[in-house]
């Protein structure tokens, strides 16, 4: 760079890092470590987040990938993303304490699939295979369920009967992520039915749109998220869409500060599982390589919610201990 001291504008997304579904994943973690004591088992990672879990593992928790590996009486949490009713009824069946911190907007595409089983409907996942969220959600929902990762696998699904389809979607895909498939879908099967837009994750939604908000206006874009969390890594797909050099890193150690080549404007935002402090640090490293000019991009303000297990809200009304939200 020809600038001895150079400077950089940062526009930081608003918002971005933790939803309400995260935060209360964490939140459940946690209060079962003060309730029960350490350790309490964690079934796969309780967010995609390695500072998340590498903080809870050092305050007791044991994370794990199967109910197998966990012992007998062993306080036993499920992580925010869902699991198949066949993983819960392996742990209830050994008679493990369940604590079931399954996001409550995960928990609603549940009940909306099985609904449509119940109806007789063959019901269309939308979703990344192999994603936890869309392994628990199919293994939530009895009778046909097909799996449709992009619009080419549209064509080859057959059903049952074609007035009697219905879908849903991951919730870490927005509006955008699906509407070429769904429309897909209903060129295929006219009659089919599915969830009203407002019922897309809020988060996914909000995230996106802060990252569009700014793609106009800057030079490259940062996204810290894990390397496995959709979400994060759609946030930097819809930078590189917009051309702009955009990397998905997990931490400030993974900057590199030849991505500032003919840079003068810098997007930041993060993943609905990552936590602030990991843009603090990027902010921090940032200031390593020239003067940095920081911009709050004005957006949508979230202030949802959503309540805790009743196991941890029973315990901590005997207990006293806290008080339990409404």
């Amino acid at each position: 760079m020809s600038e001895s001291n150079p400077k950089y504008r940062v526009l930081l997304a608003q918002p971005r890092g933790f939803c309400a579904g995260v935060e209360r994943a964490i939140e459940i973690v946690e209060r079962a470590l003060q309730i029960y004591g350490a350790p309490v088992y964690v079934r796969h990672e309780i967010v995609h987040n390695k500072r998340v879990v590498d903080t809870l593992r050092q305050k007791g928790a044991i994370f794990v990938e199967e109910v197998e590996e966990i012992p007998d009486e062993g306080v036993t949490i499920f992580s925010a993303h869902g699991i198949s009713e066949v993983v819960e009824n392996q742990a209830r069946l050994r008679n493990l304490p369940i604590i079931d911190a399954t996001c409550p907007l995960v928990s609603k595409v549940h009940k909306e699939g099985q609904n449509h089983a119940a109806n007789s409907r063959d019901v269309m996942l939308i979703g990344h295979a192999g994603h936890p969220e869309v392994e628990g959600t199919m293994g939530r929902i009895p009778g046909n369920v097909h799996l449709v990762t992009k619009v080419e696998d549209v064509g080859a699904l057959a059903v049952r009967d074609d007035n009697q389809v219905a879908y849903v979607t991951q919730t870490t895909l927005s509006v955008d992520d699906t509407r070429d498939i769904i429309e897909a879908l209903k060129v295929k099967f006219p009659n089919i039915i599915g969830p009203d837009v407002r019922d897309i994750c809020y988060a996914t939604q909000n995230r996106q749109q802060a990252v569009r908000q700014i793609t106009d206006d800057i030079d490259l874009l940062l996204v810290v998220g894990a390397q496995n969390s959709s979400n994060s890594n759609r946030l930097r797909e819809i930078g590189a869409e917009d051309k702009i050099p955009s990397h998905l890193i997990d931490d400030a150690k993974s900057f590199d500060p030849k991505w500032l080549e003919d840079v003068k404007t810098i997007g930041i935002t993060a993943g609905a599982s990552a936590p602030e402090e990991l843009v603090t640090e990027l902010i921090e490293r940032l200031k390593e390589f020239g003067e940095i000019d920081l911009e709050l991009v004005a957006g949508v303000e979230e202030n949802i919610q959503f309540k805790l297990p009743p196991e941890l809200l029973d315990v901590d009304t005997k207990a006293n201990s806290s008080k339990a939200r409404v």
